[in-house]
């Protein structure tokens, strides 16, 4: 359940991209879990900063869990270079803090996770637990059937791979929206667990809705409330 959640909210709102640039953008999402009484909800917005960076914030609560993340992001040549990222995570099972930094020029990442050392070689296209999401963003708003990214995700770095499964209308509270379903792969040997998103087709391609199935079964579900792109209301039909 703890993984569930924490994945879920780490996907909560992806933020609003067009295939060659970032845009300002402030989402809302709902969630909830199938089985249990539980309610939640997740904010994320995008902004651009007067020295040409941009800053990713998240916050999101279900219950007693709480989680917050920052990613300052250099968005250059249209490739997206992490510089800081920052979690924190309070009132589920252990808490957790993660600070680093991202040093393109030495390609190292450093910082720690809780108190232990974090010193990572900094890999092409390496991306932070944040920043992967826009990247994800772009690439279906792109076009692209199949994704790929290199993640560090503390003292750890994982692969994070991604597939299209085709074109799907979903009923949201701004109305219906015209959206492009992605599961996320895993090695079936390894877990068992689904996680399906469906992102816009236009509107900045924002997430839209995600769907996640434990190995217990249980099912978690998030759905757009409301948000804005470019200082414009998302709209469905």
């Amino acid at each position: 359940m703890r993984r569930a959640l924490l994945f879920a909210f780490a996907l909560f709102a992806l933020p609003a991209v067009q295939a060659a640039d970032l845009h300002p953008f402030s989402v809302s999402y709902t969630a909830d879990w199938k089985q249990l009484p539980m309610s939640g909800s997740a904010e994320r917005s995008l902004a651009k900063n007067g020295d040409g960076t941009w800053t990713l914030n998240f916050k999101a609560s279900m219950m007693i869990a709480s989680l917050t993340e920052t990613s300052q992001i250099l968005f250059d040549k249209d490739t997206l270079q992490p510089k800081s990222y920052s979690f924190e995570r309070g009132g589920l099972g252990k808490a957790k803090k993660i600070n680093l930094d991202f040093d393109q020029s030495a390609k190292k990442v450093t910082g720690f996770e809780n108190k232990d050392p974090v010193n990572v070689t900094l890999e092409s296209g390496m991306l932070d637990k944040s920043t992967y999401q826009l990247a994800l963003q772009r690439d279906v708003a792109a076009g692209k059937k199949s994704m790929s990214y290199r993640v560090v995700e503390g003292t750890d770095v994982d692969t994070y791979d991604f597939r299209v499964i085709g074109a799907e209308k979903v009923q949201t509270k701004v109305g219906a929206i015209d959206a492009i379903k992605v599961e996320r792969v895993r090695d079936p040997s390894q877990s068992k667990r689904i996680t399906q998103m469906w992102f816009a087709k236009d509107q900045g391609g924002i997430l839209v809705a995600l769907r996640q199935v434990e190995t217990d079964g249980k099912e978690y579900n998030i759905m757009l409330q409301d948000g804005t792109v470019d200082g414009k209301a998302v709209k469905g039909s």
